[in-house]
């Protein structure tokens, strides 16, 4: 079943409109939580909203926005204030200009959506724009409103849909010279050139983002399992860094080492078997994505009993 859209509206290129819903592209949830609990009843924490001065608690609807001109100085805007001033963009998606993806820059870039066409109507005008923007190879740019705020949203196709990646403001990007300033200008000999280019070609590939592995959260699958099944936990060595002293010879046994992959490469990863009294413990815990596949999987009792 697909996500409830974050936004409903229209799209809009010239006199060519068509209804449409934008979804989220992207999902966090997947990812293991923690809550805060107090340490000495073991009970979840609840935040309370109370007022600063007296302490006491607010409720809903008597919160309202402000803005902080001065210190502890405010002004109030409500929102029939905020809905007046609300732009055409709240119910449509203008394409303004039609850019190049490499004129993009990707420290603009938020997040991505998937827009389609909302209904059984206006798929033909939606087929229009997507098929005009692939065509001409370019990347859509367009405004849309999403919590209140007008956003900027570059549209490309993507097999029957679009995709729309949220930008951000020039006044939202930091300047680099902040930080590259102090950078010392270092000139790299062609030797040294060589032998880097060297192993880049030994390291080539194709982006597969199948291949990458989120090592954060399996160590915390882990490390939940292992406390579940009442193991203890103790604190691991950690690899010592070394300085580079002569960076040209660093170089050189860094070609060395590519040029071996059956040394360099890391030693496959043991599967953790689990014996019949913890499999029913660590199931539940593999991740939060592959709990209803390994549900799914579970074998029958009487599976069990015969195998043991």
């Amino acid at each position: 079943m697909a996500p409830h859209a974050n936004w409903k509206g229209f799209l809009r290129l010239s006199l060519v409109t068509c209804p449409v819903a934008l979804f989220p592209a992207t999902s966090e949830s997947e990812k293991i939580a923690f809550n805060q609990l107090n340490r000495s009843t073991g009970h979840r924490v609840k935040y309370l909203k109370v007022d600063a001065d007296t302490g006491e608690g607010v409720s809903s609807e008597d919160i309202v926005k402000g803005y902080e001109f001065e210190k502890g100085q405010y002004i109030e805007v409500s929102k029939a204030e905020l809905e007046e001033i609300a732009l055409e963009s709240t119910r449509t998606i203008e394409i303004d200009e039609f850019v190049d993806r490499s004129d993009i820059d990707p420290r603009y870039l938020i997040r991505p959506y998937y827009l389609r066409p909302d209904g059984k109507v206006g798929h033909d005008a939606f087929a229009v724009i997507r098929e005009t923007i692939r065509e001409m190879e370019k990347v859509a740019i367009g405004r849309v409103v999403l919590t209140n705020r007008e956003h900027i949203i570059a549209l490309e196709p993507l097999d029957k849909g679009l995709v729309g990646t949220l930008l951000r403001y020039p006044y939202e990007v930091r300047s680099e010279q902040e930080y590259f300033d102090e950078i010392q200008g270092v000139k790299v000999t062609k030797d040294m050139l060589d032998l880097a280019k060297h192993i880049v070609n030994q390291k080539g590939g194709q982006f597969d983002p199948e291949k990458f592995e989120d090592h954060y959260e399996s160590a915390l699958v882990d490390l939940i399992n292992q406390k579940r099944a009442g193991k203890t936990i103790g604190p691991k060595e950690r690899p010592k860094g070394e300085n580079v002293v002569d960076l040209m010879e660093a170089l050189r046994r860094s070609v060395g080492q590519e040029a071996t992959p059956a040394r360099a490469a890391k030693p496959a990863k043991k599967s953790k078997k689990a014996g019949p009294s913890q499999k029913e413990m660590l199931m539940p815990i593999a991740g939060k994505k592959q709990a209803k596949e390994l549900a799914a999987k579970k074998p029958a009792a009487g599976t069990r009993s015969k195998s043991a």
